[in-house]
């Protein structure tokens, strides 16, 4: 395959959703995966909705994703500028073009007149469409609304006969030209509509493949006829399915999130989520599910793009992200939670220095239950202060059995001879005081759970009690014990 050269064409009207990633995720495999060309290009016409604030948060869930393209914003590159406001002049020469070539004409049609026709045609059971007033003026009728400056829009005139384009997920598509009305290409206030601006930039730009969502599948045959008008090379067409919430409608705000960057700050990994988008409507035809970045890459295919509708499944988002979060090195874990702790004032310089080891084995005992990384700050805060949060539920349930006191003061007694305060010796303390005190072990580790970190659920225990320390336990014994007793200790 030649090098392809591909787009991402977002419109800053809002922030990168889950639905754009994907398909930008899609366009960059497809050129890294065939030593391509990943062109990010702004559509920004619309200048009442866009902004520079929205702009800067597409190139951040883009960054965030590590979708990085080789020309764009920030980056240039030859066939700028890739903003499409400034683009205008050549989108207005191209309707120019099409209508010195004949395969355009001007309509000096006003909106009421338009809706006034298409109102008519409606009431009489017909389409709608255009009926070709001003495409039946003479040159002389032309030449006095000219001179009056009447205001007037570009029209397309389309052709007769049908178009058939071979999508590379759907297959053959063929339209009748019949049901395509004389679309308009630019508009009478100057502003090119999508169809020519679209047109006009992926032709000038050399864009070899247009992957992009199904919702495009009815603009196609427009655009089809506007490369044959420009006698320019048709780009190959991938149309992927659209993404549907759990309930099967289209994912919206209802859903949750589906801005990228709030996933990010509800602290899922940037693998998981690419992970995760990459399988929504795609498959390796394999049953591996866990990909690196590099893998997904060498794996993709457009062929293995389904043509049916994809559901987002935050259940699954979250298996993605526990898997890819167990994958972590220590010190790379260490160094992405560093923000988050910092951001809840939990963060020690030493754990990356003299506390490391002890700190890589907190993250390991607290990986396995971490489905993001907020979960490590959150389940596991118990080991970096001083003081314990308890959850009242857990204190009513565990904490408050006849006996408890003397059970957890003798516990604290035992802990206190260990000469080694590992999780073995820990466990066998624990065991003999219970068999001692004619007690279920099972109560004493419950009880023993929620004194050392305010909680019914926790790693391992005996693993929790010998990494929170000696003194911290002892410490946290004895006040679970003043928790559960109005003596004095």
């Amino acid at each position: 395959m030649t090098a392809p050269r591909v787009r991402f064409a977002p419109s800053p009207t809002g922030y990168l959703h889950v639905g754009g990633a994907r398909t930008a995720l899609f366009n960059w495999l497809f050129a890294r995966r065939h030593g391509g060309v990943f062109v990010l290009r702004i559509e920004d016409t619309d200048v009442e909705r866009s902004s520079a604030e929205m702009v800067e948060g597409i190139l951040d869930g883009l960054r965030w994703l590590g979708l990085d393209w080789d020309e764009g914003p920030k980056v240039g590159g030859p066939y700028g500028p890739y903003f499409q406001s400034d683009r205008l002049d050549r989108h207005r020469a191209m309707a120019d073009r099409l209508v010195a070539g004949g395969h355009a004409y001007y309509c000096y049609c006003s909106s009421g007149d338009l809706k006034a026709k298409r109102e008519a045609a409606e009431k009489a059971g017909g389409a709608g469409r255009y009926d070709r007033t001003c495409c039946k003026l003479s040159s002389a009728e032309i030449a006095a609304r000219e001179r009056s400056r009447t205001p007037r829009a570009v029209r397309f005139r389309v052709p007769d006969g049908t178009r058939r384009f071979d999508d590379l997920v759907h297959g053959s598509i063929e339209v009748d030209c019949a049901h395509i009305e004389d679309f308009v290409v630019l508009r009478s206030d100057g502003q090119p509509t999508y169809q020519l601006s679209v047109v006009a930039d992926d032709v000038e730009m050399a864009i070899t493949h247009v992957v992009r969502g199904d919702d495009h599948i009815s603009n196609t045959p427009k655009q089809i006829l506007l490369y044959e008008a420009l006698g320019a090379p048709l780009p190959r067409f991938a149309h992927v399915p659209l993404i549907l919430g759990p309930d099967k409608k289209r994912l919206s705000k209802r859903h949750g999130a589906t801005s990228v960057m709030e996933y990010a700050r509800q602290g899922y990994l940037p693998e998981a989520m690419a992970n995760f988008l990459a399988l929504l409507g795609w498959s390796p035809r394999t049953d591996q599910e866990l990909f690196s970045r590099d893998e997904l890459v060498a794996a993709f295919a457009l062929e293995g793009i389904s043509g049916g509708n994809a559901v987002f499944n935050p259940e699954k988002l979250e298996w993605f992200s526990q898997q890819h979060i167990a994958r972590l090195a220590p010190d790379e874990l260490a160094m992405r939670l560093k923000p988050i702790f910092e951001a809840s004032a939990i963060w020690e310089d030493s754990f990356l220095g003299s506390r490391h080891a002890w700190f890589f084995s907190v993250l390991e005992l607290l990986k396995p239950r971490a489905r993001r990384l907020d979960d490590f700050a959150a389940q596991g805060r118990f080991f970096f202060t001083d003081t314990v949060e308890y959850d009242p539920a857990a204190v009513e349930k565990h904490l408050r059995e006849v006996g408890l006191r003397e059970h957890l003061l003798a516990v604290d007694a035992e802990l206190g001879t260990l000469s080694t305060f590992d999780a073995a010796s820990i466990e066998a303390a624990v065991r003999a005081v219970a068999g001692g005190r004619s007690v279920k072990a099972a109560t004493l580790i419950h009880a023993i759970r929620v004194a050392v970190t305010g909680k019914s659920v926790s790693p391992g225990l005996f693993e929790v009690v010998s990494l929170v320390g000696r003194e911290r336990v002892h410490a946290r014994l004895r006040a679970a014990v003043r928790l559960v007793s109005s003596r004095p200790v």
